[in-house]
């Protein structure tokens, strides 16, 4: 059996919903294959903060509703260090705005139902077995056994280790970037202990404080690269956050269960072009990005968008101008979200054990912090590459 449709996604995450959802409400048939079943892909705890771009695409196309009821605005970021603490107001420099607080997998679940309301074919428990960007086809297999099917079109949105990636041709370069650092990423059934997004600095390494909802927090702290989460018992977790984030200084955290510990490996990937034959790339299918600035479903929802104004064009209007454009729109996006991901980490960091100077790379950062601590212009440029893409 060969299923066809118009545009064939590949992925139902944060990118390939939004996409297939801006299709649909252009009347455009697509069909939606995800390897993983609904009940996992609706409870996967990802990064939940939204820039206003982001957050405008939602809102003007329809998928916003909830988030606008139930998301917090956030505008404030705090750095912790051994000389003190200061306060980033981020939102009201610039030209930047305030982040939305959303979990990802309330707007994926969101996303879903909003997709299947619209009319949309999406399929889960899909493994695709192979990929032909030539004539936009895939095989795959699922509960039913194998099949194939094509579309006019085909939008790669499963990841930087999904099949749609390993299809690009080798002529594609792909461009890495390991930042030498982990994180222990950690879920905490507790409010927020501090009015803002913390940043804390410490010798012992970098740990973070990011609220998720009224009654969850995301924490982080920086580990070795191959350390292993279980090893992490809940008493070993508080002691570290509560040395590298100065309660003893700056008041306690709220404790709760912890319900999640994973080790995130920072590193960056970029595969360039971004689209070959019918085929095109779609948040970590095309780039991965350190979460240490909270990029990753923001530029899946910017290409989200690129790619779906293209796809219009050509399949309502017959223009492959902006197809044809898609990675040279994109592109410069995504690097410019790289660079400053880059900048956050070294900013947050210690120097590595293969650093020689170690003594200077930390007089670096906390020249890097003052500045950001002292300078308007400092802030203000902050402030616009935190929340934008």
């Amino acid at each position: 059996m060969v299923d066809h449709t118009a545009v064939l996604i590949v992925g139902a995450g944060p990118a390939g919903l939004v996409l297939g959802n801006l299709l649909r409400a252009q009347g455009i048939e697509t069909l939606i294959v995800e390897r993983a079943e609904r009940e996992k892909v609706e409870a996967r705890a990802r990064a939940g903060f939204l820039g206003p771009h982001s957050a405008r695409v939602l809102v003007e196309h329809g998928l916003g509703a909830r988030m606008l009821h139930k998301g917090l605005s956030h505008g404030v970021c705090a750095f912790r260090g051994g000389s003190g603490e200061f306060e980033l107001d981020y939102g009201r420099l610039g030209r930047g705005g305030a982040h939305t607080v959303y979990p990802q997998q309330d707007l994926v679940t969101d996303l879903i139902a909003e997709y299947l309301d619209r009319g949309g074919d999406l399929r889960f428990g899909v493994t695709v077995t192979d990929v032909d960007a030539r004539t936009a086809t895939i095989g795959y297999r699922d509960a039913n056994g194998t099949g194939r099917a094509t579309g006019r079109f085909l939008a790669g949105c499963d990841g930087g280790n999904g099949v749609t990636r390993r299809a690009m041709p080798a002529s594609a370069t792909r461009l890495r970037q390991d930042h030498g650092v982990a994180w222990l990423a950690v879920l905490v059934e507790a409010p927020q202990s501090m009015a803002a997004v913390t940043y804390a600095i410490h010798d012992d390494g970098f740990a973070g404080h990011m609220a998720r909802s009224p009654d969850v927090t995301r924490y982080y702290l920086q580990v070795a690269p191959d350390d292993d989460p279980e090893t992490w018992t809940d008493d070993r977790v508080w002691a570290a956050l509560d040395t590298r984030m100065r309660t003893a200084e700056f008041g306690p955290l709220r404790r709760g269960g912890i319900t999640e510990r994973r080790v995130v490996h920072l590193r960056s990937e970029v595969v360039d072009p971004i689209q070959h034959e019918r085929m095109f790339l779609v948040g970590d299918a095309a780039s991965l990005i350190s979460p240490a600035a909270a990029k990753g479903a923001n530029l899946a929802i910017m290409e989200a968008e690129v790619l779906a104004r293209a796809l219009v064009d050509a399949l309502a209007r017959d223009d492959h101008d902006a197809l044809a454009a898609y990675s040279r729109t994109c592109l410069p996006r995504i690097w410019r979200a790289q660079e400053f991901s880059r900048w956050m980490v070294e900013l947050l960091h210690g120097p590595s054990a293969a650093t020689a100077d170690a003594g200077f790379q930390r007089a670096l950062r906390h020249a890097r912090l003052d500045g950001l601590r002292d300078s308007h212009a400092h802030q203000t440029s902050f402030a616009e590459h935190y929340v934008g893409i």
